[in-house]
């Protein structure tokens, strides 16, 4: 498969390849016979020939280009180089690529009133609320928003959120014992208290209206 449809989408740069091509034709040239391996392999024409008979062979630029072009999935450098180059005229610059700013989790809620209270033990205001009453709002702490949506009935089984520890959002933030102090004090219901994971990082999870689980997540602070 061509690099460039790999899926990180990868596209070969074709200066960096032309100095592959000069490599693989010097290592030919030095009599290096690791490199025989991979011109029998790429070429048919070698199929078959010794290490030594391909170091001896009459070797040139166009056939280490040709490697590296079949290397890459093309039968040609020509169609490497073409295909290359209408990938760099049709990829848009990196100024005009859209960025993702921040996401925005949408909990639902049976009483979106009921969630105001609630996520402000959590430290959260109310950033807007439509309907009267309410049917959609947004409450939000430091850079972290959370939108509430209204249902009468909630699209979920309870019962396996709660058994399976399914989490309507994770929120990360470098102190996560801080916070888990100050909504212990704030008699925040804890559906998992403070705990240091295997790969380090300290989490806990809130049980917020309607059997949302949240998930706050910090480093582990340094020893000294």
């Amino acid at each position: 498969m061509p690099a460039y449809e790999s899926p990180r989408f990868v596209m070969p740069n074709l200066e960096n390849l032309r100095k592959r091509a000069k490599g693989i034709l010097r290592r030919h040239r030095e009599g290096d016979f690791s490199v025989a391996s991979a011109i029998r392999s790429a070429l048919p024409r070698f199929a078959g020939w010794t290490d030594r008979d391909i170091l001896q062979a009459d070797f040139r630029l166009k056939d280490a280009q040709e490697v590296v072009a079949r290397q890459h999935g093309f039968d040609s450098w020509q169609s490497l180089a073409e295909r290359i180059d209408s990938m760099s005229k049709n990829t848009p610059s990196s100024t005009n690529c859209a960025t993702l700013t921040r996401a925005e989790p949408q909990l639902f809620v049976t009483d979106i009133a009921i969630a105001f209270e609630y996520f402000g033990k959590l430290g959260f205001s109310v950033v807007f609320a439509y309907g009267d009453p309410p049917f959609y709002a947004q409450v939000a702490r430091d850079g972290v928003a959370l939108n509430l949506r209204y249902v009468q009935d909630l699209p979920f089984d309870l019962e396996r959120m709660e058994r399976d520890s399914l989490l309507a959002a994770s929120i990360v933030l470098k102190d996560a014992k801080a916070l888990f102090l100050e909504y212990q004090e704030a008699g925040v219901e804890f559906h998992q208290r403070l705990r240091e994971e295997p790969w380090g990082a300290h989490t806990f999870v809130v049980k917020a209206p309607d059997g949302n689980l949240i998930l706050f997540a910090g480093a582990a602070p340094r020893s000294a």
